[in-house]
Formats: C-alpha cells, structure tokens, sequence
C-alpha cells in the first residue's frame, strides 16, 4: 500500500502532466519528508502535503510588444505564487525560450525551502516569460519588460509579492519593470523588486551574493569533515553571474578554480582562474551576448577549450583530480553518465550552485559515493538573502555598506548550513545529509505557520 507521499507524488504528476521538472523536484523534496510525515500524522489530516504542491495562486498573462522593425511580437508571461505561510511571495522573474509552467511551478516550489532556510519571513514564488534577451536591443527589451509590467503589476507590492532577477533578468531589465511599476502605480515602492541598481534602492553586493553564498556553504560542508577549502581544486559549469560570484570568492579564499563552462563547451585552465583578469574576463564573456565561453582560451593560451564537452568530465579528459564541483549553470545538467564521471575521478564533495542542476537519479548516486552532497536550495541561498537585506534596508530608508552586507549573508550562510546538517542528523542520522535536511529544515517552519494559519 502506498504511503501518503507516494500518494501525493502520483497525484501532483497526474494533475500536472508533462511537467518535468516540476515533478523531480517534488518528488526529491517530498521523498526526503517521509520521516517528518511518520513523525507528525496531523499533516496528514490537514492535507498539508497536497496544499504545500499546489500553488496558491497561478497567473497567466499574454505579452504583446514591438520590435525596432516594428513588428509585433507575442509571448506568454507566469507568475506562481506558491505558499505565503510565513511571509510575502518571493523569487526571481527568468526570461527564457524554455520558458513554461513546469520550469516556473519547480523553481516556485523550490523557493518555498530555500526562503524558509534563510530564516528571514519570506514565501515563495516564481515567474518569468518565454522570451528571449538574446540579440535584442535595449530597446526592444525596454518596450518587452514595460509590456510585461504592465500585466503583472496588479499581482505584486512590497506586502505581496516581491519579485527579483533570475535567467535573463538583469540590472538593466529589473530598472526597466520598476520603471513601468513606478508610472502606473505613480508612487515609488522601494520594496516591490528586489535587484534594483545602488541609485534606486538597490543593495551593493548583490550581483556576487548567490556566488559567495555558494562557497560559503561549501566552505562550511568541507570544514564539517575536517577539509579546509584553501589550496583545493575546484571544477563549476557556467560562466555569468553566479560562476563569477563562485570564481571571485574561490580566488580570495586560496582555493584553485580550473573550469568554467558555455552552450558551446568547457575550458580547462590548469594554472587556475585564479587571478583578478582571468575572474574579471567572466563579466566581459557574458557581456558580449555570444554565449559561449571558447574566447577565454584566445585570450588565455595556457587554457584548453574541449567542444561540446561538459567539465563533470574534466578528469577523464585531462588527468586533473577535482576535490569539489559546483554546478552553476542550469537545471538537469548533471546526469547518471555525469555523476559517474565525478566519482571516477576521485572527487569527495559536491555542492549545487544552479536550482535543481542535478538529476534525480545522478544526485542519489552522487550522495552514496562521495563524502557530502550540499543542495542547491541552501547553497544557493545567497541571492534571496541578498534581497531580503535590500528590503529591510528599503523599508529603513537607509544604506547597507558592501561589508556590512557580506557580514550578513556569511552569517545566514552558516547558519543555513547548520540547520541542514542538524536537521539531516535529527532524522536521517548524520550531518552529511544534507539534501534531506535542506529539504526538512526549510519544511519545518512553513508547515507549522501552515498549520497555525487553519485551512487556507
């Protein structure tokens, strides 16, 4: 007979067919609950679990926009509003051609335990759209962001719902949609979006958070097992935003960064992206729009560009013996084939640094043959923290100092991992289980609001 998690399991997959990404990710948190589950029946009987996958709310909105050839042009727009148990919904806006209401409802569903591990008072909540930034002028993604405000900003404020930046969604497109917030709402809430630029309210270390939160909590995992991450060797995928957080933290804390990765293959630097030009050169292969990450080794001739090649690999390809990977460019990059690859090679730690960027079935493989596994909906934490201090320093008219902001986010970056480790002892035994205790300690604070709040 099945158990109540499997039950709704089965049930969130037949109400939501197709969406795969939004049933792994279920699958994998619900999974890990099942302890919690035997040891507290009333959820049960509160149907907790069957209100916690479905979304409160769910909007869709048709996008109509022009080109700078005048043509016009239509795309569709979500927003998921998951669960609001212990504050105002919270999550970025990701504009993708992938784009759809399996990759929104799992990156939603996701936020609800990486802002409850934060410990600060924020739901959960995603959205985005199915265009595409790339090749786009300033212009036309002006005219495409103030056409998507324009629908959304009925379903947001600072008490609501706080959106902020994911794929594709930038400084330049978050001033953009505030913009067009701030004209037809004809008032400035500092607090409706989060990633907004220094002059306008936005916070300073906020495009490096998700990066430095990441190894911070690696940091933690590695100090846990009596490692130091100085003098390590290092391996990640991607090369935006949280590659180049991940980089520069890696390079101020001693540790040898060998890989980065594009669409069109990876590089293998064996002296290490380790320097302030090579760190640096990571804004301007993303700043070029190209995508891809070859010109590194033009410009760096010591380095090896391996085409159509992933660096979970690197091993096999060059003889180089990683002591942890972090994986930051997408979901569902790292498969069985991957994951085999990683332990082949010797590696004993493993920290996500992408949501969800690990199979299922590669994860489970992953946390039985390596040292500790850290998840991505703690390690990657971060950025929303970063955003929670950009809202209090919002709502306290003032201004947080780059030190001051770094002293916050390592704090809560501990104390995420704590919550991890004694959470994954309490039921699992041992404080390497991390992604069960991620999963349970995120869990814990949402179902008792949940509970106190009655059936709603």
């Amino acid at each position: 007979m099945a158990t109540y998690v499997e039950r709704v399991i089965e049930e969130c997959k037949k109400r939501n067919p197709g969406e795969v990404e939004f049933h792994q990710t279920v699958e994998e948190v619900l999974t890990s609950l099942a302890p919690v589950m035997d040891a507290h029946p009333e959820y049960e009987k509160a149907a907790l679990l069957e209100r916690l996958v479905e979304p409160e709310r769910g909007i869709t909105f048709r996008v109509v926009w022009e080109d700078d050839n005048g043509n016009v042009h239509v795309n569709k727009g979500y927003r998921y509003q998951f669960n609001s148990a212990i504050g105002p919904y919270k999550g970025g806006l990701r504009f993708a051609p992938n784009v759809y209401p399996g990759i929104i409802k799992f990156l939603g569903f996701e936020q609800i335990f990486k802002n409850s591990l934060t410990g600060l008072p924020i739901g959960g909540g995603k959205g985005g759209s199915d265009f595409d930034p790339n090749g786009k002028s300033d212009a036309e993604i002006m005219r495409f962001c103030q056409a998507f405000m324009t629908e959304l900003y009925r379903h947001i404020g600072p008490d609501t719902d706080v959106p902020a930046g994911d794929l594709g969604v930038g400084a330049r497109e978050i001033g953009y949609l505030f913009g067009q917030y701030k004209r037809i709402r004809d008032r400035f809430d500092g607090g409706v979006l989060t990633g907004k630029g220094i002059p306008y309210g936005g916070c300073l270390g906020r495009t490096e958070a998700t990066g430095f939160g990441i190894v911070w909590y690696a940091e933690e995992m590695l100090k846990a097992n009596g490692e130091d991450i100085k003098g390590k060797t290092v391996a990640i995928s991607g090369f935006g935003n949280v590659s180049w957080g991940t980089a520069w933290k890696l390079q101020q804390l001693g540790a040898k960064l060998v890989t980065i990765s594009g669409p069109d293959g990876y590089i293998y630097d064996p002296e290490g992206i380790s320097t302030d030009e090579k760190v640096a050169y990571l804004l301007e292969l993303r700043a070029s729009g190209k995508n891809i990450c070859a010109p590194y080794a033009e410009k760096f001739p010591e380095a090896t560009f391996y085409p159509g090649k992933k660096p979970w690999g690197v091993f096999q390809d060059t003889g180089c013996k990683v002591d942890l990977f972090i994986p930051c460019a997408m979901q569902n990059d790292v498969h069985m084939e991957h994951a085999k690859q990683i332990v082949e090679g010797g590696c004993k730690f493993y920290c996500e640094g992408a949501n969800m960027p690990t199979t299922n079935d590669a994860l489970a493989y992953l946390m039985e043959n390596m040292t500790a596994v850290g998840p991505a909906k703690a390690a990657n934490a971060g950025g929303v923290a970063c955003s929670c201090i950009e809202m209090g320093q919002n709502s306290g008219h003032t201004v947080f100092q780059h030190q001051d902001v770094y002293d916050q986010l390592h704090q809560i970056m501990i104390n995420i991992y704590n919550a991890c480790a004694n959470a994954g002892e309490k039921y699992y035994g041992s404080k390497n289980c991390l992604v069960q205790g991620a999963n349970i300690a995120g869990f814990e604070k949402v179902a008792e609001a949940m509970m106190a709040q009655g059936l709603v």
